[in-house]
């Protein structure tokens, strides 16, 4: 069986990124470089993000390209909901029933749509 782990994101701002997703989801910085913009980041379950910019365009994802932290429990989906809106990321709307599960959308980092969910 073959695995996903890692993944090269591309951002507007490497070091607002990095902030993110070590603040809010749990990642820890194995590597950054200032020229050109890279960090690599490492989940608790050994996933490698890794947080480019190669060029001075800010990226284009597709409309529906999102990313997505799927938790083990609603509770858990508002404890990642609350811990966000404390450090003042701007969320549209509490978690609440979406597509089958339960949790929130937000877009972050120049337009990158992120979701933390639950199985409802």
């Amino acid at each position: 069986m073959m695995t996903l782990n890692h993944l090269n994101l591309c951002v507007r701002d490497v070091p607002e990124a990095r902030t993110l997703f070590t603040t809010y989801f749990g990642f820890r910085a194995l590597t950054e470089k200032e020229k050109p913009p890279l960090a690599v980041l490492e989940g608790e379950n050994g996933f490698v993000l890794v947080l480019s910019r190669f060029t001075d365009e800010t990226p284009v994802y597709p409309k529906a390209f999102h990313i997505g932290f799927m938790q083990e429990s609603p509770e858990k989906v508002w404890e990642v909901y609350r811990t966000l809106q404390a450090g003042g990321v701007t969320l549209p709307h509490e978690p609440r029933p979406v597509h089958g599960s339960f949790g929130f959308y937000f877009t972050a980092l120049g337009g990158i749509l992120i979701e933390v969910g639950a199985e409802a």
